[in-house]
């Protein structure tokens, strides 16, 4: 009997990591922005999923829309996966926002490195020495957004590839549906609520994030902010970061565990943005505030 497990990657910092699972949101913020994160998993558990996470994404006024990549390696025990794929998100002013309809192209590397201790041997299911495999692999999302709320509907291996290993066994990608939303409510000139939901289904099991964030804005407008998520069915994280400077800003999630014995995780997150000096007039929604 195949079993497979975890294939998408876990975030606790969703609201910060858009591109990771929806194209649509490339280009959106009308800079180049770049995001790194690393996320420790079950922190103690032997085998336990450490994931690494690179984007970028920018707005291309001549290709009426955005670009981005997106890099994620994943291990968990003896699996590696590594994704790799550029989005192009296609924008348009729809009421008082902008909508973005992306598509992203890219290919799916799965491994594992044959360091088993079955219980029994000749198990043919078991590779036995070091497989690999790599497949095209799709993914789409639309985002919308204006200055104070967001929306995005997404999925990612659309295409449902199946890897084939190096030994001849397959490794199959389920498709997976993606629901982020968050609202930005001003309390008053220094601070705001930014509440947001994040829904992840694989069409049988669902998981579902429900965020709330404190933010702070001096007078240089950097913001500090800290807040709370509850995860279904798993337990709370805790949030916080802060912009260092104009362009630099840091957050941190430390999830506690509260329904299984795995272990609280940690995950960190760096982003910097490069501005773009353009002539054209700025839209109030081109930057939302809660981002």
């Amino acid at each position: 009997m195949d079993v497979f497990a975890q294939q998408d990657p876990q975030f606790s910092q969703n609201m910060f990591n858009k591109l990771a699972n929806n194209p649509g949101f490339a280009g959106s913020r009308g800079n180049v922005a770049t995001s790194v994160l690393h996320r420790s998993q079950w922190i103690g558990f032997e085998g336990s999923p450490s994931t690494q996470n690179f984007s970028i994404d920018a707005e291309i006024p001549f290709l009426n829309g955005g670009v981005g990549l997106n890099i994620v390696n994943d291990k968990i025990a003896q699996f590696s996966n590594l994704g790799l794929q550029a989005s192009y998100a296609y924008r348009t002013e729809l009421g008082v926002g902008q909508i973005g309809m992306g598509m992203s192209v890219g290919m799916f590397q799965s491994s594992s490195d044959g360091n088993f201790n079955p219980a029994s041997t000749g198990d043919k299911k078991i590779p036995m020495g070091t497989v690999q495999g790599s497949k095209l692999d799709l993914g789409g999302g639309v985002y919308f957004n204006t200055q104070d709320m967001y929306i995005g509907i997404s999925s990612t291996h659309m295409n449902e590839p199946i890897i084939d290993w190096s030994d001849g066994k397959q490794y199959p990608l389920k498709r997976h549906y993606f629901l982020i939303s968050g609202y930005y409510h001003e309390i008053n000139p220094v601070l705001s609520l930014n509440p947001s939901i994040y829904l992840k289904s694989d069409g049988a099991t669902n998981q579902l994030d429900i965020n709330s964030n404190i933010i702070y804005t001096n007078q240089n407008n950097n913001q500090m902010w800290g807040g709370v998520s509850y995860r279904l069915d798993e337990g709370l994280i805790l949030l916080a970061g802060m912009d260092i400077n104009e362009d630099l800003r840091f957050g941190l999630g430390y999830d506690v565990t509260m329904v299984n014995p795995m272990g609280n995780s940690l995950e960190f997150m760096l982003g910097y943005d490069f501005k773009i000096k353009t002539n054209k007039a700025i839209s109030k929604y081109k930057n939302p505030r809660f981002l």
